[in-house]
């Protein structure tokens, strides 16, 4: 019998079961970037990987501050490693009639800022409202692996309350896919693990690890990092809609 939930946050509560790397992505895309996918995927690996070895992200930092903390990141990443003497790798040659300095692609960032940022108040919106009626019958906790500010965040779109506890990466020392956080939340929620759902975006370091820690399992398909193919069989339940869960 099911008496708690698990909820994972970046990439289900946020993007609707999206893949930040893609939803950037797409902000790009619409937002005329000069830059192939290709070297934008380097870009957004080169940040995650700088925001995970240093403590640039700050407690107090709201998903705003960074969310243009990791595009300048990329922003300046690409401009420093796409070669000006190839214009053809940007797709637009006249980006070249620029100097060297950073204005060229930095110009964007405030653009794709404002585009994401109004997707995810949209994306947020929508999760909140499921969760608050998730609420009235079910405990939940929320387990992430984030940069130490999820506090923070949560505050900002009005996820506060609706959490009896929130068991973040960055805080406890432990990162998923380490099925030992999901232990952790349900050790928070005071059930066992056959009495808890998780419910996440990631096979890998959602579902997968959740399984391993005895929890049932939602999977929140949406579109990946990559277009590996996945094992459908292992989630207990595919949902494409937060609202599904209900």
């Amino acid at each position: 019998m099911i008496k708690g939930y698990i909820f994972d946050y970046g990439g289900t509560l946020d993007t609707g079961g999206q893949h930040w790397g893609k939803v950037i992505w797409h902000a790009y895309e619409h937002q005329q970037v000069p830059v192939s996918e290709e070297h934008y995927r380097e870009a957004y690996v080169h940040g995650e990987r700088t925001l995970g070895r240093n403590p640039i992200i700050k407690p107090e930092f709201t998903f705003r501050k960074t969310l243009e903390t990791k595009l300048r990141l990329q922003l300046e990443y690409l401009h420093e490693h796409v070669s000006s003497d190839s214009p053809l790798e940007l797709g637009v040659s006249s980006l070249m009639a620029f100097d060297s300095s950073i204005k060229p692609l930095m110009s964007y960032l405030y653009p794709l800022l404002d585009e994401l940022y109004e997707n995810t108040n949209q994306q947020t919106f929508h999760s909140r409202e499921v969760l608050m009626t998730l609420q009235r019958h079910f405990p939940m906790v929320l387990v992430s692996n984030f940069y130490g500010n999820i506090h923070t965040v949560l505050r900002e779109f009005g996820f506060e309350n609706l959490f009896q506890q929130v068991i973040e990466s960055a805080v406890v020392g432990v990162r998923k896919p380490d099925p030992r956080i999901f232990t952790l939340g349900v050790e928070a929620l005071g059930l066992e693990p056959d009495e808890v759902v998780v419910v996440g975006d990631s096979i890998d370091k959602d579902i997968i690890p959740a399984r391993e820690a005895g929890c049932h399992t939602i999977w929140f398909k949406g579109e990946g990092w990559t277009n590996d193919p996945v094992d459908e069989s292992i989630p207990d339940k595919i949902i494409t809609d937060l609202g599904e869960i209900l």
